[in-house]
């Protein structure tokens, strides 16, 4: 294909798998069960942290940390006591355990507290063109108080040669208005175009077979370099691909 004919190639899966119905099988369903901002981003946020491995997992343990905070995440988060942290089990997702989680609903409570939210802190530190820095930022931001050192690596630093897949996940969740209702965008602050690919197995190895991606490793680099032939494509939505890229791969094998 030369690159019209891969571009309307491209955008006939978007509009093809960026659908209500997309929302049935994907960790989005977790954020979506809320009306409030404020529990529709922890709620997303949370689950996109756990968001790696099969996603029926994903979704049923995402599931089994709301029921945890009493399907109230918001509320949870700014009212919470020691108490209640000591009942979660040890086991949350994966390596994601209950000392992460802790850790978690803590730092949230002081995001909100003190740093006026998390669409404040990522807006704070957003780059006209991308939010890879802004990541970086949000990171130091969340371990600004006393965490264990093994929670550091449940939150990507691009800025350290990560892809930060579930961050930018989660990003375009919270960014993106597509006019379906599948993603939300509920922060008015930051613009689709400074949103980057949520890169993984999948929609890397579709990137590499369309010639979109030529770096091996899914990483910083690679992500820049798919970003950069995105945006090529569409420069106000780039992410939008992610749709294509992830349905022809998971759904398609392509």
């Amino acid at each position: 294909m030369n690159k019209a004919e891969l571009k309307e190639f491209l955008d006939a899966k978007v509009l093809e798998y960026n659908q209500p119905n997309f929302i049935e099988s994907d960790p989005i369903q977790i954020p979506h069960q809320f009306t409030l901002k404020e529990e529709i981003e922890i709620a997303g946020f949370l689950t996109a942290t756990i968001a790696w491995g099969k996603r029926k997992m994903i979704i049923n343990n995402a599931n089994k940390i709301l029921n945890f905070m009493g399907n109230s995440p918001y509320d949870f988060i700014m009212h919470h006591n020691e108490n209640q942290l000591t009942k979660i089990e040890e086991s949350i997702h994966r390596t994601f355990n209950s000392i992460d989680f802790q850790f978690f609903i803590k730092s949230l409570q002081n995001i909100y507290k003190n740093h006026n939210g998390l669409e404040a802190v990522f807006s704070k530190h957003a780059q006209k063109e991308t939010l890879q820095p802004a990541i970086h930022e949000f990171k130091k931001i969340f371990f600004e108080i006393e965490h264990p050192a093994r929670t550091q690596k449940h939150i990507s630093d691009p800025l350290k040669n990560s892809a930060a897949k579930r961050i930018n996940m989660f990003l375009r969740w919270m960014v993106r208005n597509d006019n379906t209702g599948v993603d939300f965008g509920i922060w008015k602050t930051l613009s689709p175009s400074q949103l980057s690919c949520p890169l993984d197995v999948h929609s890397g190895n579709v990137a590499r077979k369309l010639e979109l991606l030529k770096r091996k490793q899914n990483d910083a680099k690679a992500l820049f370099e798919l970003d950069t032939n995105l945006r090529k494509m569409d420069p106000t939505d780039p992410v939008k691909y992610d749709f294509a890229l992830f349905g022809l791969g998971v759904f398609e094998g392509f």
